[in-house]
């Protein structure tokens, strides 16, 4: 169901936000994230001079090199397009996450290594997009090609390979149950896929 029909407004603001996930020749894989803003109106800039409606304002790309372990083995970023000159000088330091392994607690980590005056607000705002699009890219294409390499056909309809996905999550079944409402502990996908978690009606007595 789309959104209710807005009231008559004007745009003034617009990020935009690019994240992929790629596998590397070397076996590895990039998460790769790119954001732009732009503003619909011309304003004066101290250090640019004049930004003209939809002149790129904030321009940034971050790339995280990553193992089948969630580790991160290279790190990079780059700032093409900032209000102040000083803000590309923050980019060199997001190299600080190489050997963080993007699992519960990564963001903390990682707001240690590249928080405050060190690194940058936009660029550390893409690391929580990033380490949900690692996970989307490395789980599911690891339990699709385990499911190729076993011959293994699915039917229209079947979870096999959602729960292959899901088993390959780093903490498991547990902590997918309740993180969202389609995973709702007393849902009817907990109950067909789950059934020993289920708690909602006619859930076996624990």
């Amino acid at each position: 169901m789309p959104l209710t029909s807005p009231a008559a407004r004007e745009p003034l603001h617009t990020r935009d936000i690019r994240i992929c996930g790629y596998r590397r020749a070397d076996g590895l894989f990039d998460i790769e994230a790119q954001l732009a803003d732009t503003k619909t109106y011309g304003f004066v800039n101290h250090d640019r001079g004049f930004i003209a409606a939809g002149e790129t304002l904030h321009g940034m790309a971050l790339r995280l090199t990553v193992d089948d372990t969630m580790t991160i083995v290279a790190s990079e970023a780059a700032t093409d397009h900032a209000p102040y000159a000083v803000c590309p000088s923050a980019a060199p330091a997001f190299s600080a996450l190489v050997g963080l392994q993007i699992k519960p607690g990564f963001l903390r980590e990682a707001n240690h290594r590249v928080g405050g005056a060190v690194g940058c607000t936009h660029l550390r705002e893409l690391l929580q997009q990033m380490a949900t699009v690692a996970y989307q890219t490395i789980n599911p294409y690891r339990a699709w090609r385990e499911a190729q390499e076993r011959g293994e056909t699915a039917e229209p309809g079947s979870d096999r390979l959602d729960t292959r996905i899901a088993q390959r999550m780093v903490a498991g079944r547990v902590s997918i149950v309740n993180s969202c409402r389609a995973y709702a502990s007393d849902g009817e996908i907990v109950r067909r896929r789950w059934p020993e978690l289920y708690t909602g009606a006619n859930a076996a007595p624990s």
